[in-house]
């Protein structure tokens, strides 16, 4: 027997919660068969919903109770958040505009672009985004997942990097593969807190609507209706490259981000970017995008540190 608990904030969202006469309740009860209770502690204000069962169903139940219970507050019907919070919510997205972040930031395209990357994004099923590091690749490939997520049109979100570090180097990092592999997938979970706060990033981990996975662990998968980013992909080889785009299932689509110019591989031809960019200019469906220091949004400094480096090897 398995018990997990889930703290809501008072009688009106644990009424929009669970539903006139707890028949949301009653419907999550049923459909993962499980006992749910409602309890609050004596002298506290503060309700709990407490969720029993075999440990697997109560897991399931406790992830979709609390995307619910994520949803009423984002979209501000619950009475935890201001009027202001919720007005902002709920107002429609500017034209320009790719996705709003939990807090309710507005994510853009900057500059001309990245907005054609977007456009290309929008209405491409395989994208290329390529440029040097603070263009904005990775983060607007995210955001744009996150936006067709919210539209439907796709079930799942999956991300993958590959790991050059796959000898003595990795070896020499503590805790299992999975542990090992963390920090080369950093910077995306990275993107995606910063777009969806803490529990919303982990409630779609754990009912793995997003997937964060090591390119090598993609082999022999096909994804239907989902959203696919292969990140730093001027380090993913050219038979890796090859068996990535070969994951592409009805529904999905995919984006590339990387910079030809800069791999850990050793050699521009040894880069599955530089080799696919060859090999699929011109096909049907399949759009290049270049970025430039120009859509650098980083500090300003790094935009001339980008420039000097290339001055530099020219020269060399």
């Amino acid at each position: 027997m398995s018990v997990k608990r889930l703290k809501i904030a008072g009688p009106q969202e644990a009424l929009e919660l669970l539903g006139e006469q707890d028949k949301n309740l009653k419907t999550v009860e049923k459909e993962f068969s499980v006992e749910i209770y409602l309890d609050q502690s004596a002298g506290a204000a503060d309700l709990w919903l407490e969720i029993r069962g075999p440990a697997a169903r109560v897991k399931k139940a406790f992830s979709e109770i609390r995307g619910k219970l994520l949803a009423l507050r984002e979209e501000g019907t619950s009475g935890v958040q201001g009027p202001d919070r919720r007005a902002a919510r709920a107002a429609p997205l500017s034209e320009d505009a790719v996705f709003r972040t939990t807090d309710g930031r507005i994510i853009r395209a900057r500059t001309p672009n990245q907005r054609k990357y977007v456009d290309a994004i929008a209405s491409h099923d395989l994208v290329f985004g390529i440029g040097p590091a603070g263009t904005g690749k990775t983060f607007l490939a995210v955001a744009c997942a996150l936006r067709e997520m919210e539209r439907g049109a796709c079930r799942r979100v999956v991300i993958t990097r590959p790991v050059v570090e796959a000898g003595e180097k990795l070896g020499f990092l503590p805790g299992d593969l999975l542990e090992k592999i963390n920090p080369y997938l950093r910077p995306i979970y990275d993107s995606f807190l910063s777009m969806l706060g803490p529990e919303r990033w982990r409630a779609l981990r754990e009912t793995e609507a997003v997937e964060i996975v090591p390119l090598a662990y993609m082999r022999g998968r096909t994804f239907d209706d989902a959203f696919i980013v292969l990140d730093e992909a001027q380090n993913a080889t050219p038979e890796q490259m090859k068996m990535f785009l070969t994951r592409l299932g009805n529904g999905s689509r995919m984006v590339v981000t990387g910079d030809a110019t800069q791999t850990d591989l050793g050699s521009k031809g040894a880069s599955g970017l530089w080799r696919a960019r060859e090999i699929l200019s011109g096909v049907e469906g399949v759009a290049f995008l270049n970025l430039t220091d120009e859509d650098v949004m980083r500090h300003p400094l790094m935009r001339r540190i980008l420039r000097a480096y290339e001055a530099w090897e020219k020269k060399s």
